[in-house]
């Protein structure tokens, strides 16, 4: 099949169901900025980056083993496929039970961590109860399930339970928000309560696949014979998604000195900002069972191919989305909170942080394209440096010498100085590869 046809066809259902997870991730508050509170949005805006580690714990285990069976397929290996996930399924169950756990030991310290004020603490501990301490398991397992599926081409399968759950939470969002007056409570509910029926969803998928799949959920294929190997692959995607919401825990914590007004409309900004990149992670996540498989039957050649192509379309609509952010911001932001205050600052926000998204975008698919090849030692090289040694650091800096606008405007510098030095990543790592001729074909 040529490129651009094999990679829409994986990529297009994966981009429809992160569109779909991105409008219920953005449900919860779009709702709650319907009530016209800006500190009920300011709690989910505090809570959410803690919420985010739960799909830090979900690409551990489902993005780490899924690149790992796609490599096994590509090698014919289907043996040890059913023991790999059943480790991503039940250890990282067990992790997150232990996560959610915590959570809630620990919640009042790490509310305050957070940047909670006397007006947003008792919205913000409701919200982290119902969302992380009941909804981590389901959250978890919804994201590692469709990974999983996903590994094996079943792309379609995998975006079908997404979008069944991430539909069910928009209706379920009103009726729990203002049916039954659950204010920011109902929200969460919604959300966790959604992941649990996407769970059965796939539970009931794989029954029905049947010996059309090589995945095992049962636990009597556990086994850690496979950690290293997910983890070396999972552990960057993990950090990454970890160490960028260690970046917006700094950049809430650092606007909540200003006051809860800018924590709200950065709230607000950053989950409309993630509607074009998880675009683009959709299409990562469409393009890594080609890359994984092509790279390990030899086809370096089309590989390469499939990589550069998924790079230019992924900046093409990247940059589609910042044209319209840009002219439309203010309307944008009215739309998720009528209240005046917050949503002109908001727009100043959205304005300056849509121009780093293309350059996100493709950072995002150049470490994408190493953890597919079994690379995770360079992809997360270029996660740390980006996440941990340029973002935090240049945040407190930022902050210390532009002020609250200065932070917004890190983003854009950090893709700046990370493109080069990905870029050359994956071109160093090209170069390192064996060119078997006979087996490079397109």
């Amino acid at each position: 099949m040529p490129v651009p046809r094999a990679v829409a066809a994986l990529a297009i259902p994966t981009i429809i169901s992160q569109v779909v997870t991105m409008i219920y991730n953005l449900a919860d508050t779009f709702f709650v900025g319907q009530i016209g509170n800006p500190y009920m949005v300011a709690a989910v805006s505090l809570v959410s980056p803690w919420f985010n580690l739960l799909t830090a714990l979900g690409n551990l285990f489902g993005l780490g083993g899924g690149s790992l069976i796609s490599r096994m397929l590509g090698r014919n290996n289907h043996g040890d496929i059913k023991n790999v996930s059943a480790f991503s399924v039940w250890g990282g169950g067990v992790v997150t039970i232990v996560f959610s756990l915590l959570t809630f030991l620990f919640r009042e310290p790490l509310l305050s961590f957070l940047g909670a004020s006397p007006d947003t603490y008792d919205y913000a501990e409701s919200y982290l109860l119902w969302i992380v301490v009941l909804g981590g398991l389901p959250t978890m397992l919804s994201l590692t399930l469709g990974h999983l599926l996903r590994s094996e081409g079943h792309a379609r399968q995998a975006s079908i339970g997404m979008m069944f759950g991430g539909i069910l939470n928009v209706v379920l969002d009103p009726v729990l928000i203002f049916g039954f007056h659950l204010d920011v409570a109902g929200a969460a509910v919604a959300t966790a309560f959604s992941n649990l029926a996407s769970v059965l969803f796939f539970v009931l998928m794989y029954v029905r696949l049947g010996n059309h799949t090589a995945v095992s959920l049962s636990p009597k294929h556990f086994t850690l014979r496979f950690l290293r190997p997910v983890f070396s692959v999972g552990l960057a995607s993990a950090l990454a998604t970890t160490l960028g919401n260690a970046s917006n825990m700094v950049i809430i914590k650092l606007s909540a000195g200003y006051g809860d007004i800018p924590v709200a409309a950065y709230g607000i900004v950053k989950r409309i900002d993630q509607f074009p990149l998880n675009v683009s992670m959709g299409l990562c996540q469409g393009f890594m069972p080609l890359v994984g498989y092509n790279y390990a039957s030899g086809n370096y050649k089309r590989m390469r191919s499939v990589s550069f192509f998924s790079w230019k379309t992924a900046l093409i609509m990247s940059a589609c989305f910042v044209a319209c952010f840009a002219v439309f911001a203010p309307q944008i932001m009215h739309l998720f909170i009528p209240e005046q205050q917050t949503s002109t600052l908001g727009a100043g926000f959205l304005r300056i942080a849509c121009l780093a998204v293309p350059l996100t975008s493709v950072n995002f698919l150049i470490s994408y394209t190493l953890q597919a090849m079994g690379k995770g030692t360079q992809s997360a090289v270029l996660t740390f440096s980006r996440q941990g040694l340029l973002n935090i650091p240049l945040l407190i800096l930022m902050n210390m010498t532009v002020g609250l606008y200065g932070m917004i405007w890190t983003q854009l510098l950090v893709e700046v100085i990370m493109l080069p030095v990905s870029f050359g990543m994956y071109m160093h790592t090209w170069r390192g590869l064996k060119q078997p001729q006979a087996r490079s074909r397109e």
